[in-house]
């Protein structure tokens, strides 16, 4: 069993996002840094999202790599799951509360830990095995994934943001934003 969030494990969240492009649109301003994560693979063109096997195994790699880095910077403690209700078949499970954040989207949100974020979703799902909002009990690190972005938005401790930086497998797609910017869109990508 696990235990299924409600309204107030996201209130923190919903109360301090704001509309717009800047990473204040995805993640509240209590957070020492802030930085983007663009995922591997290109839009095709029709609106949807095509891969190759090397950007298909590279996302892999940035998931596994981002795990990594965050349970560093995560004490032994459960995380938080949100999966965001699209009407496709990839939400975890459809029959339970959901959460209401951002551009009123419904996600489930799940305690459980970064072994269920690892593998809850297929890898073939065009954002990569992740879930599109993560977040530890303490609130020390949030990673959301806006419904039709490439990228991921972090916030966190100044040494998570610099490991993500520094880390050899996501350096070159991950770029520090400050939370004054007023477009977080990462360059050569388009915010809908």
């Amino acid at each position: 069993m696990w235990r299924i969030g409600g309204d107030a494990d996201v209130a923190w969240i919903e109360e301090a996002t704001t509309n717009g492009l800047a990473i204040a649109s995805a993640l509240p301003l209590v957070f020492e840094a802030y930085a983007t994560l663009e995922l591997a693979g290109s839009p095709d063109g029709t609106g949807g999202w095509s891969r190759s096997a090397i950007e298909l195994e590279e996302q892999r790699d940035q998931d596994a790599s981002v795990l990594a880095v965050l349970r560093e910077h995560a004490t032994q403690q459960p995380w938080w799951l949100g999966y965001l209700d699209t009407g496709a078949a990839d939400i975890i499970s459809f029959d339970v509360h959901k959460v209401t954040l951002y551009a009123d989207w419904k996600y489930v949100l799940i305690e459980a830990g970064p072994e269920q974020a690892g593998r809850w979703r297929d890898d073939d799902h065009w954002k990569g095995v992740l879930p599109d909002l993560m977040f530890p009990a303490d609130r020390s690190w949030l990673v959301s994934t806006l419904w039709d972005d490439d990228w991921r938005c972090i916030g966190g401790s100044t040494q998570l943001v610099d490991a993500l930086l520094a880390h050899p497998r996501l350096r070159h797609r991950a770029r520090e934003v400050g939370p004054s910017i007023e477009d977080a869109t990462p360059p050569g990508h388009a915010a809908t």
